[in-house]
Formats: structure tokens, sequence, C-alpha cells
């Protein structure tokens, strides 16, 4: 297995506690919305929305992927602070063992928010991946 890393730091005007709510409180309900050209539906197929909530993503059809779950590990709303996981999903786990993400939220002194997404990968066998391929799949995403 190989592992590999990566972070990504997003700034918003929109107040963190509002924010939090959004991208991870309501994710399966805002997303779908916000990207009609690539997700049909998102499900939640066990739980309430926190830790151990597992979730469908379905996406539209001729897209490379047809759909994903993932299982959300953490969802600390004092701390702001989201972690979960790929856990399953056509294609994309054929390569992965599985993808796991920590989501913090912060404010920013405008009375915005600051968002840092760190990402790991657990590659099966010895498949190898950079940089470049995840940003590039991360375009291809939005």
């Amino acid at each position: 297995m190989v592992v590999f890393k990566l972070s990504d730091e997003y700034n918003s005007p929109i107040p963190t506690a509002r924010f939090f709510r959004a991208l991870i409180g309501d994710f399966h309900n805002l997303i779908p919305k916000l990207m009609p050209e690539a997700i049909e539906s998102i499900d939640i197929v066990q739980g309430d929305g926190g830790a151990g909530t597992i979730m469908q993503i379905n996406f539209t059809e001729g897209g490379e992927l047809s759909f994903i779950k993932s299982r959300v590990d953490v969802l600390d709303e004092e701390t702001l602070t989201c972690v979960y996981r790929l856990i399953e999903g056509s294609q994309l786990m054929e390569k992965f063992e599985s993808i796991a993400y920590e989501v913090n939220f912060e404010p920013t002194p405008d009375g915005g928010s600051k968002s840092r997404i760190a990402s790991t990968y657990y590659t099966k066998g010895d498949f190898q991946l950079n940089e470049e391929e995840i940003k590039a799949g991360r375009e291809r995403e939005a």
C-alpha cells in the first residue's frame, strides 16, 4: 500500500458556523442543487448525519463514476471538524483501499471562513499516483 497526502485551503465570505452547517450538515441536500450536471442525488444509507453515517453519492450518467459511498468518522460541531472516508464506489475503488478527508473550518478576520481539507489516499498494492493526477481528477469533478 502506498499513502499519498495532499492539503488544500479555501476562503469564503460566509460565516464559519453557517458554512460548516451548509457544507457538512446539509451536504446531501445542497451539493446536488449546486452541481446538478454531475451529482444526481446523495442518499443517506445509514445513520443520522453524524459519526457512523454512510452516504451514497450518485453521479449523473456519462461520467467516469456511477456512485461512491462515504462514511463519516468524526463530526465535531464544537471544533467545526469533519473526518470522512470514501469506502466504496465503482471504478474509483479498484485502485484505492480508501480515501480519507479531514475538513476544518475557522473564522477569518473579515467575518468569513477558511476551510482546510487534508486528503489521504491509501492505494492498493503498489499503485502510484501524483499530485497532478489528483488535481486533474478534482477539476473533472468540479
